[in-house]
């Protein structure tokens, strides 16, 4: 089975700096799934989402759509692959020239990608995607982006995706700048394209709660590396890697005790400092070994679904170059 798109030990690098480090995975069309790739500022998100949708070239690697080379498309492949995979931003705003009628951002791939014969199909066709996202037509049409709300605005982008029918949405931050009321909203047609549509999503974010809503896998990334992979359920309720346990314990819980006015404890010191040939959390990583300042850990297999670059786990076979391998593509029992 050839992937949807495939991206083989793909890197990125700015000048000095490395954006995203030898990191594969693989996006069946006929396993449809939420995948979320999760991790804080700057630890290649949206490198990764650029490289996917052809908007960035890999300093090394490659990527594949359907087994051809994404950037050695003919026209015609290029316009499959614009078909197929779709792209919602962060920002809804940007997106919009503020001169026209938000009909506008949906009438334009309607047009160009020849979805509709008449006028009134065309019409029809939007009116249905709009439907689809929880937006009533004749509240959206014929207005101007300032007149409608940011998570208005961020559907409409939603249903700009859906009226091509893609096989792969990627969602990069796209509840981020939105109210807390109105995420879930907008994840939840999200969610309903996955299971009704069959369309699979790369969900990137940097809020574990919401990447726990929504998807079926997870990957964690830390300073442009995959840190762990695997079923979101394993991931969050189990996770391997030490940066994963980290990021867990930091989300807030409940309690009527005030533990943030107690004096700290006397902190991690670091074992050495992050160069190109150690891992990179060693400088942050309680457990980190001798080891560590000296070697790139691989991604340990840990289980049927997970995976971890740590140490910790080297009695565990190494994970082949595909992250897909340890992605279950199951849904969740409901």
């Amino acid at each position: 089975m050839t992937p949807l798109i495939e991206a083989r030990d793909v890197s990125k690098v700015y000048g000095q700096v490395t954006a995203l480090r030898d990191l594969s995975m693989s996006i069946f069309a006929e396993r449809p799934s939420i995948t979320a790739v999760v991790g804080e500022s700057g630890s290649g998100k949206t490198t990764l989402a650029r490289i996917l949708l052809g908007l960035a070239r890999p300093s090394s690697g490659e990527v594949l759509y359907r087994g051809h080379d994404l950037h050695g498309l003919n026209a015609t492949q290029r316009r499959e692959f614009r078909t197929d995979v779709q792209a919602i931003f962060q920002d809804p705003y940007e997106v919009y020239n503020p001169f026209y009628r938000v009909d506008h951002v949906l009438t334009t791939p309607v047009v160009n990608f020849r979805l509709a014969a008449t006028r009134a199909d065309r019409r029809r066709l939007i009116e249905e995607a709009l439907r689809a996202v929880g937006l009533r037509p004749e509240e959206i049409l014929g207005r101007f982006p300032h007149q409608l709300s940011g998570g208005q605005r961020q559907r409409i982008m939603v249903a700009r995706a859906l009226l091509l029918r893609p096989k792969l949405i990627v969602a990069d931050e796209p509840v981020s700048m939105v109210d807390a009321s109105l995420r879930a909203t907008i994840l939840g047609s999200l969610r309903k394209l996955n299971e009704e549509m069959g369309i699979s999503i790369i969900y990137i974010t940097h809020d574990l709660a919401t990447a726990y809503q929504v998807s079926d896998n997870i990957l964690v990334m830390y300073r442009a590396a995959v840190a762990e992979a695997g079923e979101v359920e394993r991931v969050v309720k189990a996770p391997l890697h030490p940066y994963t346990q980290l990021l867990l314990a930091s989300i807030p819980q409940v309690s009527t005790t005030r533990d943030w006015l107690a004096p700290g404890g006397a902190g991690h010191r670091p074992v050495a400092a992050v160069t190109p040939s150690s891992c990179t959390f060693v400088d942050r990583c309680p457990v980190a070994m001798p080891r560590c300042a000296t070697s790139v850990p691989p991604l340990y297999r840990v289980g049927a679904h997970q995976a971890a670059a740590c140490f910790l786990h080297e009695a565990s076979p190494v994970l082949g170059s595909v992250i897909g391998e340890v992605l279950t593509e199951r849904k969740r029992a409901a």
